[in-house]
């Protein structure tokens, strides 16, 4: 028997309790071909809650526990509790899914750039909505862009997204050789004598190093980040997919892996970020899951305003432990008002 369920807005995309009445949770939907992509193709707008499970759960797949996040207490931002910068991320990659067939897709992620306009207040609304521009072969890969943008109560502006991912591969096969290559070179190389700074005050310089932000991404972390509560099927949270991509195990998706400098970011700039901050990365390498990374940046450009306030940029990269090989490279920058920044 159909019925809808009970609340009209879920907190994800799909509100996986159709499953009790719903034999294939992805009928009607199309196949993720490259083929099958219309130029433009819109998606959404879809209606999600950030509410108390939602944060909580994101706080447990990337182990940041920031207290903005989680405590009931006043923050930068006033009285109520916000989302972490990056929380949503994911839901907004998988936006193409209201249109194709999520558990299908062995893709894999190139590109990702996002601008940070305001915090998301918990038990907020919030409206996605994005469109594939632009699609394109390169090297026998059909690619796909995906611009985006999220807004919240009174449509003030959450984030802006744009994202570059091949619809349909054999990860395994093509991993770090596919990915775009970076216009600007970065090495993950720390001069001698640099200085390891733990927050960007007044008194940082360029070549100041942030980092490193040790992490292990385990596959129940990755499995919960990549949908499985939506009972998706991917590379990310089940095994047998992954060794169909020719993976002997599962990979972390590489907006698990941008995630990572949102946490870093969040530490050094403060609530500045969540008004102000961008992040652009570019995957060259896959991560497993279990194996431990690390996220570092250095300091590359400090611009006085006439205002007072500063813009810093850097440069910044994930690096795997185990062969000390680049795994993400990136960009990230803010704005830093006056008074400075306060402490999370």
């Amino acid at each position: 028997m159909n019925r809808e369920p009970e609340n009209a807005v879920w907190r994800d995309l799909t509100d996986p309790r159709r499953a009790e009445y719903l034999d294939d949770l992805e009928e009607g939907l199309k196949e993720p071909e490259f083929d099958n992509v219309q130029i433009p193709e819109k998606f959404g707008p879809v209606k999600e809650i950030i509410d108390d499970h939602k944060i909580k759960r994101y706080a447990f797949e990337m182990d940041d526990y920031l207290p903005w996040a989680m405590c009931n207490k006043e923050n930068p931002f006033g009285k109520k509790r916000i989302a972490h910068a990056t929380l949503i991320t994911n839901d907004i990659v998988q936006l193409f899914t209201l249109a194709y067939r999520g558990s299908q897709v062995i893709g894999l992620h190139t590109e990702l750039e996002m601008w940070f306009k305001h915090p998301a207040e918990i038990d907020e609304v919030v409206e996605l909505e994005g469109a594939y521009t632009e699609s394109y072969v390169k090297r026998g890969q059909g690619y796909v862009v995906l611009d985006a943008k999220v807004t919240g109560n009174g449509g003030k502006e959450i984030v802006k997204y744009r994202g570059v991912e091949i619809l349909k591969t054999c990860p395994g096969k093509v991993a770090g050789r596919a990915a775009a290559q970076p216009e600007k070179r970065i090495t993950g190389e720390i001069p001698d004598g640099s200085v390891h700074i733990d927050a960007i005050t007044p008194d940082t310089r360029k070549g100041d190093v942030v980092g490193p932000l040790k992490k292990t991404i385990t596959a129940e972390q990755a499995a919960v980040f990549s949908r499985m509560g939506e009972f998706v099927v991917n590379i990310h949270n089940n095994l047998e997919r992954a060794r169909e991509g020719n993976l002997r195990i599962p990979i972390v998706q590489g907006a698990q892996l941008f995630c990572t400098f949102g946490e870093l970011m969040t530490k050094i700039f403060g609530p500045a970020f969540f008004e102000n901050g961008w992040i652009k990365a570019k995957f060259i390498s896959p991560v497993k899951v279990f194996e431990p990374f690390e996220a570092e940046g250095i300091v590359t450009e400090i611009k006085e305003n006439e205002d007072g306030s500063r813009y810093y940029g850097l440069d910044i990269w994930v690096r795997r432990s185990s062969d000390q090989r680049l795994a993400v490279v990136g960009w990230a920058g803010c704005t830093v008002p006056p008074e400075g920044r306060v402490d999370c």
